[in-house]
């Protein structure tokens, strides 16, 4: 079994609560979290662009290292995929312009990151040979 990378993602959602032991999702329920998760991702991208700038891409580099640390197979690779353009375009078209709005938006967004991850942290099996 491989060993995952410890925190990948710091709460993908930048809440500060760390992912730790992201591992091969093997279980319908932990790659639905992992699609789930993408969505978001693609959101806050979305939602962080518009306030930030068409060249910010801190959060699509998470959802790069969520996948390198994944390392899905090609179906689950797609899903996330297509997750995260959905999220992106959907909040893309519903907030064109940075304002109050959007900044809620991302507020929420980042809380729903949250309780995926914390989810996903919770099904991760642990390893007995690790300390």
């Amino acid at each position: 079994m491989r060993m995952p990378c410890l925190s990948i993602l710091l709460i993908t959602v930048g809440l500060g609560v760390p992912l730790s032991a992201l591992g091969q999702a093997r279980d319908p329920a932990s790659r639905q979290t992992l699609v789930d998760m993408a969505y978001v991702l693609g959101e806050a991208h979305a939602l962080r662009q518009v306030c930030e700038g068409g060249s910010d891409q801190y959060w699509r580099t998470r959802m790069v290292r969520l996948v390198d640390t994944e390392q899905p197979d090609e179906a689950l690779t797609q899903r996330l995929k297509d997750a995260f353009n959905t999220g992106f375009v959907a909040r893309q078209a519903g907030f064109p312009t940075c304002s109050p709005a959007a900044r809620t938006a991302m507020t929420k967004v980042m809380a729903r990151g949250k309780v995926l991850a914390r989810r996903l942290a919770r099904t991760v099996p642990t390893d007995p040979a690790q300390p």
